[in-house]
């Protein structure tokens, strides 16, 4: 009688799997509509509003306004629409006001964009239902840290910034790590930004005996140092940060300097069958359009399998590692990404791709 009753309640679970899915999952999908934002909204709407009808699931598209105390009314809406998790969000002071609410309502928040450290401790401390798609604060520094102390313990380095907030604490960071480490660079600087010429500086880099360089500042001055340092036929490996994934302008970028920086994910391994199916559906797969799809294949798998188990939604999202279109995505019970998104890319005809030399 005991094992029938095990079959019987086995046959009622998969019934109600199966119902589960063919019901499939109601994902609200939260990316500004119109303003000044409505082109990132755009993407995100793209690739979530892909991922979504490739799983069967209901979309439920919700404005974001990204204007202070907008987010009550935001989860106001998710609410009534009765989602079972949400993604996008791309201004943090959505967030603020829509976490306390989404808790009390059970729906947990996948967020593409935003960074901030503060909102995320905030979360933590309140128990509010918040994973972050996006990189920490720490990453960026981490990552660079890594390639330097794997690549380049036997050369002379140096490390020059621009004097910014964040090109000198990020090169402060990097400078902390290799003392740390027992290496010391040859030269370190701060030089002044947005100038037409940096002739003085590659040539105290070569008086140094530098052939390494990290450079804290933007592409435009990364590209003028690189070209310098070719007409004095000074010989330098160039690595800059996160800053230089703008546009290459006005001075183009020399071929082989390189970048730790989230890559350009249409050009990952990962995403060739999304970035083929999306242009086929005439969409491009840019900016947001995958991450975005990346994390609407996340909430469908965290929803099903919360289901079949009985688990709440968040605690599925919590050490399962989920294979997306931009490479595999584990959240940590901080909420956040156990994998670095930062890669090592080199800059090559046109365009960052990853380096040869590169490690995850």
């Amino acid at each position: 009688m005991t094992s029938l009753r095990v079959i019987a309640a086995l046959l009622t679970l998969m019934a109600l799997t199966a119902e589960s899915r063919a019901a499939g999952v109601t994902i609200g999908v939260v990316a500004p509509q119109e303003g000044t934002f409505a082109s990132l909204g755009a993407q995100i709407s793209a690739g979530a509003g892909f991922q979504i009808r490739q799983a069967g699931d209901t979309l439920v598209a919700v404005n974001e306004t990204c204007q202070d105390n907008s987010g009550q009314a935001i989860a106001d809406a998710l609410i009534a629409a009765k989602v079972q998790i949400a993604i996008g969000f791309l201004c943090s002071e959505t967030l603020e006001g829509a976490l306390p609410k989404l808790k009390d309502a059970n729906i947990p928040v996948i967020t593409v964009s935003v960074r901030s450290r503060i909102l995320m401790e905030d979360s933590l401390k309140n128990g509010w239902p918040l994973f972050r798609l996006g990189p920490q604060d720490s990453d960026e520094a981490a990552r660079i840290i890594q390639i330097i102390l794997q690549q380049w313990t036997a050369s002379p380095i140096a490390l020059v910034e621009d004097g910014t907030i964040h090109g000198r604490e990020l090169t402060e960071a990097v400078r902390n790590a290799l003392e740390e480490n027992g290496l010391k660079p040859v030269f370190t600087d701060t030089y002044r930004p947005g100038q037409d010429q940096q002739v003085g500086l590659v040539r105290r880099l070569k008086r140094a005996g530098a052939t390494k360089v990290f450079i804290g500042g933007d592409r435009n001055d990364v590209a003028t140092i690189a070209r310098d340092a070719e007409a004095e036929n000074i010989q330098l490996d160039i690595l800059g940060g996160d800053a230089m994934r703008a546009a290459n302008e006005p001075l183009a970028l020399m071929d082989g300097v390189r970048a730790v920086a989230i890559p350009e994910y249409a050009l990952l391994p990962a995403a060739a069958a999304s970035v083929e199916a999306l242009r086929a559906a005439g969409a491009e797969p840019e900016g947001y359009v995958l991450p975005a799809a990346a994390a609407a294949l996340i909430a469908d798998q965290a929803v099903q399998a919360a289901a079949a188990e009985g688990k709440p939604v968040a605690e599925k999202l919590i050490g399962t590692q989920f294979d997306t279109p931009i490479g595999p995505v584990t959240f940590t019970p901080a909420h956040e990404l156990a994998q670095n998104p930062y890669r090592l890319l080199e800059w090559r005809d046109g365009a960052f791709v990853p380096s040869a030399d590169g490690t995850d």
